[in-house]
């Protein structure tokens, strides 16, 4: 599926599944890679986040495969679309892994915007991407989907209407909106159910995963600009994210200055601004 032709599913119904996005071997053997890992997680506690569910964050150094999903390019140039009016850069909000045990119930129906507490409008704050690891189906958890739930006009309705399950194979992309209202399935099989979760917000955002305790700077030295930029190291201007008042990207350097000077990352309009106001005080000395 182009970007262009996903940009407008998004827009039009809140969600868009892409099929046969990327090889299913390659994100069955992804499973298996994360399976060790899914065996020795505790469940989770807690109504909303499953007490038959495990989660795994910090997918960026779990496997280098999670990076070719994370910068898939189709999906990223639709984020950007979507999201890029209301942030200077986008960022990475979550890299989670999801394994669904039968038993499972439903999960609450929500919009993943409610993380953040203030008025929703217009402007999308996030795009998720659901990768199935097995094949979600109506058994096992696929997550229920709720049609033009999502914007101004989706918010103001009493009610949902009926959910879309988003029974697909592994290659599949699952995308929706932050203002789109979803939740996993009850798992009514007798095999778990596995995907991850890939999450791009606003950059000014605070991110669900704090990605630099998730991705330290050692870590992170062992990705690529573009992704460590998604992953926290680079600022929004103007300042924010910063360390010492400089791009915190300074620090995935060879060598890390034991002492920095700050620099101004501000905005066009603010650096014109600014300047301006600067050059008349010198001149008024």
């Amino acid at each position: 599926m182009a970007a262009a032709k996903l940009v407008l599913e998004l827009w039009a119904k809140g969600y868009a599944i892409i099929k046969n996005c990327r090889p299913p071997k390659f994100l069955t053997s992804l499973g298996d890679e994360l399976g060790p890992l899914f065996d020795q997680t505790p469940f989770c506690q807690g109504p909303f986040y499953g007490n038959r569910t495990k989660r795994i964050g910090g997918l960026l150094k779990r496997s280098p495969r999670v990076r070719y999903l994370v910068q898939d390019p189709v999906i990223l140039l639709a984020v950007q679309y979507i999201l890029g009016g209301g942030c200077d850069r986008i960022q990475l909000n979550v890299a989670q892994a999801i394994e669904i045990h039968p038993g499972e119930v439903r999960q609450f129906p929500h919009r993943d915007h409610d993380m953040w507490p203030c008025a929703k409008g217009e402007q999308e704050f996030l795009v998720n991407v659901i990768w199935p690891l097995t094949p979600f189906t109506a058994d096992n958890g696929a997550t229920h989907i709720y049609p033009n739930s999502h914007g101004v006009a989706g918010m103001a309705k009493a009610d949902l209407a009926p959910p879309v399950v988003a029974a697909c194979e592994p290659g599949s992309a699952i995308c929706f909106l932050g203002s789109t209202a979803h939740g996993a399935g009850s798992n009514l099989s007798a095999d778990v159910r596995r995907g991850l979760v890939i999450g791009y917000s606003l950059g000014w955002l605070k991110p669900y995963e704090n990605p630099w305790l998730a991705y330290p700077p050692e870590v992170a030295r062992t990705f690529d600009p573009e992704l460590a930029a998604l992953a926290g190291y680079a600022q929004h201007r103007p300042n924010l994210g910063n360390y010492e008042g400089r791009c915190p990207s300074v620090l995935l350097g060879d060598h890390v200055p034991r002492h920095l000077g700050a620099i101004d990352a501000l905005r066009p309009d603010q650096a014109s601004a600014v300047a301006a106001f600067a050059a008349a005080e010198r001149r008024a000395r």
